[in-house]
């Protein structure tokens, strides 16, 4: 390649307001659009470090990224050379090459159908995505990241949700620089309803756990074995939680009863969208 890297264009997305950014799906897992443009970026460049540089992520994240496509795909899609008289180097195989064409092809359509929402409410479309996701987690909150708290391996980031409640999650520095954290930014907080620990607001114990949302019951549905409690929190969300029969009735549990929800930092989990 007689271009040199220092000679390469920058690759920069232009996004209308809305942009709803495409998903490649292989086997079980999917291919996200930062993972597209790297290779788009790897195509261009004949470099993984160059195209790290060009898609804004880290060397080490750009190398995990390959590995997980050409996992993914059952297949590589990007092949490479370490050392030699070149220097080493990366391409893409033909099927790296497929998967590019169709995203090329598929982003030159999804602007002129952008192009058609002009007028539309903004905040409508992307509320569509978030109503459509599927999670394990009983519990999905979307917020805004507020503070982030970085320590020697793992950050507290907290994120303000509807009404003035917050959660507080602990996640490793790699997370918060993997998943592009920053104050101001949407972030999904997930916790599984088994992780939630009941407690009456006027409880005097002391507990290590960072979060403590307070509400009343809305409904209890009684299982065999357990108690599925869901709490609508102060600031308009609910929560689900689910405890023994013994507990819910030792907490004297009914619907329209004041309760709160204990939850650890570290049984937070943090998502965010692409």
């Amino acid at each position: 390649m007689s271009e040199s890297a220092s000679d390469m264009p920058t690759l920069t997305v232009a996004q209308p307001e809305f942009f709803a950014p495409w998903h490649v799906r292989l086997g079980t897992g999917e291919i996200s659009p930062r993972r597209l443009f790297l290779l788009q970026a790897i195509d261009a460049t004949g470099s993984i470090s160059q195209a790290a540089k060009q898609v804004g992520i880290t060397y080490k994240a750009a190398w995990d990224a390959v590995d997980a496509m050409n996992n993914l795909a059952g297949q590589p899609l990007v092949v490479s050379q370490h050392g030699g008289k070149g220097g080493g180097g990366a391409q893409l195989t033909h099927a790296g090459m497929q998967i590019v064409m169709m995203h090329e092809r598929l982003s030159a359509m999804q602007a002129m159908w952008t192009a058609s929402l002009a007028g539309v409410d903004a905040d409508v479309l992307p509320m569509l995505r978030r109503l459509t996701m599927q999670t394990s987690a009983r519990n999905a909150f979307v917020g805004q990241v507020k503070t982030i708290k970085h320590g020697a391996v793992n950050a507290e980031v907290i994120l303000a949700l509807q009404g003035g409640d917050e959660l507080v999650a602990t996640v490793t520095d790699d997370s918060v620089e993997r998943m592009q954290l920053k104050v101001g930014s949407q972030a999904w907080g997930l916790i599984k309803a088994s992780w939630v620990i009941l407690a009456l607001p006027d409880a005097s114990m002391k507990t290590s756990a960072r979060n403590r949302l307070c509400g009343v019951v809305s409904r209890l549905s009684h299982g065999p074995v357990n108690t599925e409690v869901v709490l609508a929190l102060d600031g308009g969300n609910t929560l689900t939680a689910v405890v023994t029969h013994d507990s819910a009735q030792e907490l004297n549990l009914a619907e329209g009863k004041p309760c709160c929800a204990l939850i650890k930092a570290s049984h937070v989990l943090l998502g965010v969208d692409g």
